[in-house]
């Protein structure tokens, strides 16, 4: 009696586990995609903003995040390309900022030795074609923070849509919501806050060239607050000295902008080309691994109730556990194939990045008295102009002292 149920439970285990797993497979094939073409809109001030009151931004150039993008074994994107897009990212996201007209001059900077009012810096956590995500902070010159927020957008296969969306960024959303809220909080701001970050901000500068001269106009406690004291009169003459130099040096950073927006209309046409292609293949690689698995899944178990069939009495049932044996092998085999499948797009892309990287090559800058070639770092490029800056001041001032540069 005992072995008669025995014998069912084995059947009914390989008719339903077959049924159960095939029906796991088939739902595994299914094609998740983001089809929403919402984006964020951008927000715009609500008055107009008196010229004393207009913040400038520095941008600074994006951490890549290599180290845990080596560490990802999933990662379809090379390190050549996240380099590229640590330069590509902060330059849309200043011409994002300067659209809503709420700012002075909002430009990509090399470093932190540029001395602007607002510092938006950034790191990329994850970037291909379907999913951008993005840690971003933002300070002012006196050290206060103003947020740290983590953003992401996830990219639609209507934002490669060249007839609807040919001049819109695929995450532009993602760069309008890091405006609005920094608009937000600036708004939050009363009018002498403004003025204090404005006049630290001159008073910092002046200080990089003569810390001794500007010294007792500005304190910094222990945690990097800077404080103004008072001001030096407007018509004094080592302040006056201190602006011409600010002027050229904000030429140069200009002139900078000029380099990133090359480099950045260079890069647009085949990164967009890229990402495109890595949308299609990130959802392709997902399906596939997700069907891989699924299928692998599906053929153990179809295996293991197979194995139990046959070795019933029953002649149907011993049928059914040898299809259900057969069954399983091959859909196990099935799934080793999807796998190797999935490595040759990993294969493909690796490839695509290669060749990628030849389209984003350092560029040359025309200044008034010289060429220079941006071969290097963009930050040496700013160490040695800040180097120039320096001699240009201490020969208007006769050897004012100052502290080393």
């Amino acid at each position: 009696m005992f072995s008669r149920k025995l014998k069912i439970m084995c059947c009914w285990v390989a008719k339903y586990s077959l049924l159960a797993m095939l029906g796991l497979w088939f739902a595994g094939c299914s094609t998740t995609m983001v089809k929403t073409t919402d984006i964020t809109p951008l927000d715009y001030a609500t008055k107009e903003v008196a010229e004393h009151d207009l913040l400038d931004i520095g941008v600074l150039i994006f951490d890549p995040g290599i180290d845990e993008l080596l560490a990802d074994k999933k990662a379809v994107t090379l390190p050549e390309i996240r380099r590229a897009e640590s330069r590509y990212i902060p330059y849309t996201l200043t011409e994002t900022l300067q659209k809503n007209g709420s700012w002075g001059a909002v430009r990509v900077i090399p470093s932190v030795e540029s001395v602007v009012d607002v510092y938006v810096s950034g790191k990329i956590l994850h970037s291909d074609g379907e999913r951008l995500t993005l840690e971003i902070s933002v300070r002012d010159v006196q050290g206060q923070t103003w947020f740290k927020r983590e953003y992401e957008e996830m990219a639609s296969e209507y934002s490669y849509d060249e007839k609807k969306h040919k001049q819109l960024d695929p995450f532009q959303g993602i760069y309008n919501r890091i405006a609005n809220d920094l608009l937000a909080y600036r708004n939050k701001l009363k009018e002498q806050k403004l003025k204090d970050i404005r006049m630290v901000s001159e008073m910092k500068f002046a200080q990089s060239f003569s810390e001794e001269a500007f010294a007792e106009y500005m304190t910094k406690d222990k945690s990097g607050y800077y404080q103004l004291v008072r001001l030096p009169p407007d018509n004094d003459p080592l302040l006056q000295r201190v602006r011409s130099i600010r002027e050229r040096d904000y030429l140069y950073i200009d002139t900078l902008q000029d380099y990133y927006s090359s480099f950045a209309l260079e890069m647009e046409k085949p990164y967009r080309e890229w990402r495109k292609m890595t949308y299609n293949d990130v959802v392709a690689l997902r399906e596939l691994r997700r069907e891989a698995r699924n299928r692998m899944i599906a053929g153990a178990a179809m295996v293991l109730a197979g194995v139990a069939a046959a070795g019933g009495g029953d002649g149907s049932t011993r049928a059914a556990g040898q299809v259900g044996v057969l069954g399983g092998a091959y859909m196990i085999k099935s799934g080793l194939d999807k796998r190797a499948e999935s490595q040759i797009h990993q294969e493909a892309l690796q490839e695509l990045g290669g060749s990628f990287e030849a389209e984003v090559e350092p560029q040359v800058i025309e200044l008034e008295d010289r060429t220079v070639t941006l071969t290097g770092t963009v930050d040496n490029q700013y160490n040695q102009w800040r180097g120039i800056l320096y001699d240009i001041y201490m020969t208007e001032t006769g050897g004012m002292p100052a502290k080393n540069q």
